[in-house]
């Protein structure tokens, strides 16, 4: 079959582009840590001493050699997976020893992204084990490790799988219309599981246990109250049973929603600091982000659907690749498959939305603290038990990070004056 040239060598530059993008942030990024290594930065150094700034340091450099030899693992991976001819291999493999059912379809999807996902393993290996246990991060055991990975395997197959007929159903049903209904779908399938998950999936990898009685407890409540939050509980997670790293959110929704904290995070902070944690979630919830979140996912989701359905139109952009045209599942899966390379490109709109949500929480937890030091004292020790890079480069904070340095965040609740209506809001 002859492929078109032009469209096959415009995807490979695109990859190649994303991964001398990578680079060239990545090595930015070292440089500018580098230079302002030798001294904790002006505001912090009454609470970060130099050895725990040096630690830090060296962390953020660790992970970003690290991630330099990810991003080019990935990237070979890709390209060997769409010119190598394997795929079109595949599902020539699948059609004559399955036939062409949706269920045939839906396993050759599945059986292909969970082959592509199997060369990361030793990658996600080592950075646990010996990057997050170098720097004294990493609890868990190879067997936890493991049984995680078998885990979401055998989740990713009782959900995504079912979804897979589903999506390729509506295609052989609904014709050139496939692509709204599906979109549907994916949605309906999205709010089940937000819905499900603390019930049925979060207690397969941790085990929580309800807050226990006293001082914090009914702290955290009364926060709830005053900020009209409605939780049915609150619980404490092994987070120390895989990492020292900590955090705090709530999950579900309805009657199933529960605020949910680390334990780790419990050790690290006091009862006050913990309440401004928690405020700063109920900020989230009370200022609809997670509902805009979710509106956001499907959003780029239905533009996915769209242009899959542009594709499996399109015989030149199935011949780039070796497959034959007309069916749907070699176009979703090339549009699985090149999302992240879009996606990276578009992920600095993404995280300025990300960023200034962050902002409007810690103004919203300020306010409902009626104080923003409690907020601030909780960034600094979350900041400084985390070893977090306290000087990113501003550019490759851009592409990669989804929430404001610990500085920035200092400056912008400085300028907020607690406003105890807004957290009656």
């Amino acid at each position: 079959m002859n492929r078109p040239p032009l469209i096959a060598a415009f995807v490979a530059a695109l990859i190649l582009l994303r991964l001398a993008a990578e680079l060239a942030l990545s090595r930015l990024n070292q440089r500018h840590v580098r230079a302002h290594r030798g001294a904790v930065p002006e505001p912090l150094r009454a609470i970060i001493d130099e050895s725990t700034y040096a630690r830090s340091v060296a962390y953020t450099l660790a992970k970003s050699r690290f991630v330099r030899i990810e991003d080019a693992g990935r990237a070979l991976i890709l390209l060997i997976a769409l010119f190598s001819g394997v795929l079109p291999g595949g599902f020539n493999w699948f059609q004559d020893r399955l036939g062409t059912s949706t269920w045939s379809m839906a396993a050759f999807l599945f059986t292909v992204m969970v082959a592509i996902d199997l060369p990361t393993w030793p990658l996600d290996w080592f950075a646990d084990f010996h990057i997050e246990r170098r720097f004294g991060f990493n609890t868990k055991t190879s067997k936890i490790w493991w049984t995680d990975q078998l885990k979401s395997l055998l989740i990713s197959a009782l959900l995504a799988f079912p979804l897979l007929v589903v999506v390729l159903t509506l295609f052989d049903w609904t014709g050139r219309w496939w692509w709204l209904l599906a979109w549907a779908a994916l949605a309906l399938f999205q709010v089940v599981v937000i819905v499900l998950a603390p019930v049925l999936i979060l207690p397969l990898f941790n085990r929580f246990t309800p807050l226990p009685e006293g001082s914090l407890r009914e702290r955290l409540l009364a926060l709830a109250r005053r900020t009209r939050f409605r939780a049915q509980n609150i619980e404490v997670m092994d987070g120390s049973r895989r990492s020292h790293h900590s955090n705090a959110f709530f999950t579900g929704l309805g009657r199933f929603r529960k605020i949910v904290l680390f334990d780790t995070l419990i050790r690290h902070l006091d009862e006050a600091e913990l309440e401004a944690v928690l405020a700063h979630e109920i900020g989230h919830y009370k200022l609809r982000h997670v509902p805009k979140l979710v509106a956001w996912s499907l959003a780029i989701t239905l533009a996915g659907l769209w242009i899959a359905s542009r594709l499996q139109r399109t015989g030149a952009f199935y011949r780039a690749f070796g497959f034959a045209p007309g069916p749907v599942a070699p176009a979703l899966l090339l549009l699985a498959l090149l999302a992240g390379t879009v996606g990276f490109w578009v992920s600095p709109l993404g995280n300025w939305l990300s960023r200034r949500r962050e902002y409007q929480a810690d103004a919203f937890a300020a306010a409902a603290m009626r104080c923003s030091a409690e907020l601030v004292r909780a960034l600094r020790k979350l900041t400084e038990k985390n070893l977090a890079n306290l000087t990113p480069h501003p550019l490759y904070s851009l592409f990669y990070d989804s929430h404001p340095p610990l500085l920035a965040r200092e400056r912008a609740l400085a300028r907020v004056r607690a406003d105890p209506a807004a957290a009656a809001g």
